[in-house]
C-alpha cells in the first residue's frame, strides 16, 4: 500500500522509467557568505557535498555523473539539480548561461534549482517560467522552520512572509515549487514541526523534503552545539515526526526526501542518520503501524 505521495511514484506517471538527480556545482555563492556568516547548518560545500566539482564545466560535471551511476541505473534521462549555495544569486543573464548548458545536455529532461526566496526577483521567475514550458522545472526553497526565533538562530536570512509571497508568486508563474524543512532545529519542539507543516499546507507547494538536523564538523553548527548543548533528535523521534507529518501533510504534496544524507566524513551528532535505508525502513514500518495515509489527519480538507 502507497502511504504516501512519493517523487518516485510521480517520476514513473511523468516519465514512464526511473529518472536520478545529477547534483551540480555551478559557482554560486550565498548572501550569507558575503555577509561573513552562512546558515548555521551549511558546511563548506554549502550544502552540496555530493555535487560534481566546480572545477568542471557544467557538461563536464553531468558527463562525469552518468558515468559514474551507469552501472547503478539503466536511465538514459536525468534531471540536473543545482545543489550548492543559492542557485539563483546572480545576474539573469548568467543563469540562462547556467541553466541552459544543463538543458542542452541531451540525456537532461529538466532540472531543479536549489535557492532562497528572497534571492529570485522577476527577471529570473520569469526565465523559469519560460524554461518549465519546455523541461520539468522544480524550485527548492530553504525554508527549514515556521519558528521565526528559530530562524534566526540558524541564520535563515529572511522572515515568512518573503517564503510566502514567492511561493504564491512561482506558483501564479506555473513552476513547482519545493519547500525543504529540518526537524530537531536547535530548542524546537515537535508542536514548532508540526507548525511548519501546517504552514506549507496553506500555501500552493508542489513538494517537500523532510530533513533531520545533523551537525556537521566544518559548520557553524558544530561550535553553537558545543557551547549551547541543545537537545539533539534521537532516531525514534524523528520517526515520530514524519509519520506524524505524512498523515498532517496535504494529499497532492509530492515527498520528495523523508530523510538526509550526511556527509559522513564530516558527521558529529547525531550518527544514525548514517544509516539512511535504515530509517526510511523504520519510517514505513512505522506508517504501516499506525496505518497512516498522507493526509488522514484532514479528513475533507486540503489545507489551502
Amino acid at each position: 500500500m502507497q502511504r504516501y505521495n512519493d517523487l518516485s511514484t510521480y517520476i514513473k506517471s511523468t516519465f514512464g522509467e526511473k529518472i536520478l538527480k545529477l547534483s551540480i556545482d555551478a559557482g554560486f555563492t550565498c548572501p550569507n557568505r558575503l555577509n561573513g556568516t552562512g546558515c548555521i547548518f551549511c558546511g563548506e560545500e554549502g550544502a552540496g557535498e555530493f555535487a560534481g566539482s566546480r572545477r568542471l564545466s557544467i557538461t563536464e560535471q553531468i558527463d562525469s555523473q552518468i558515468e559514474f551511476l551507469k552501472h547503478k541505473s539503466e536511465s538514459e534521462k536525468y534531471i540536473a539539480y543545482f545543489q550548492s549555495f543559492t542557485n539563483t544569486f546572480a545576474p539573469v543573464e548568467v543563469l540562462r548561461k547556467k541553466y541552459y548548458e544543463a538543458l542542452s545536455h541531451p540525456n537532461i529532461v529538466g532540472i531543479s534549482i536549489a535557492t532562497r526566496p528572497d534571492c529570485i526577483d522577476e527577471e529570473t521567475r520569469n526565465l523559469l517560467s519560460e524554461i518549465s514550458k519546455q523541461y520539468e522545472t522544480w524550485v527548492e526553497l530553504g525554508f527549514q522552520t515556521s519558528n521565526e526565533e528559530t530562524a534566526k538562530i540558524i541564520n535563515r536570512g529572511y522572515e515568512n512572509s518573503i517564503f510566502k509571497e514567492q511561493a504564491l508568486l512561482l506558483h501564479k508563474a506555473g513552476i513547482k515549487t519545493i519547500a525543504h524543512i529540518i526537524f530537531g532545529l536547535p530548542f524546537e519542539t515537535h508542536e514548532d514541526f508540526m507548525n511548519t507543516v501546517k504552514y506549507i499546507n496553506n500555501l500552493p507547494i508542489w513538494g517537500v523534503k523532510f530533513h533531520s538536523l545533523y551537525i556537521q564538523r566544518d559548520s557553524s553548527l558544530y561550535n553553537y552545539y558545543l557551547n549551547t548543548r541543545f537537545k539533539i533528535l534521537e532516531m525514534d523521534e524523528y520517526i515520530d515526526a514524519v509519520c506524524d507529518s505524512i498523515e498532517l501533510l496535504r494529499k497532492d504534496i509530492v515527498v520528495h526526501r523523508i530523510t538526509g544524507d550526511p556527509d559522513k566524513n564530516k558527521l558529529f551528532e547525531p550518527l544514525w542518520p548514517r544509516d539512511k535505508i535504515k530509517v526510511i525502513g523504520n519510517i514505513n514500518k512505522e506508517l504501516k503501524k499506525r496505518d497512516i495515509e498522507q493526509g488522514k489527519a484532514l479528513g475533507g480538507s486540503h489545507g489551502l
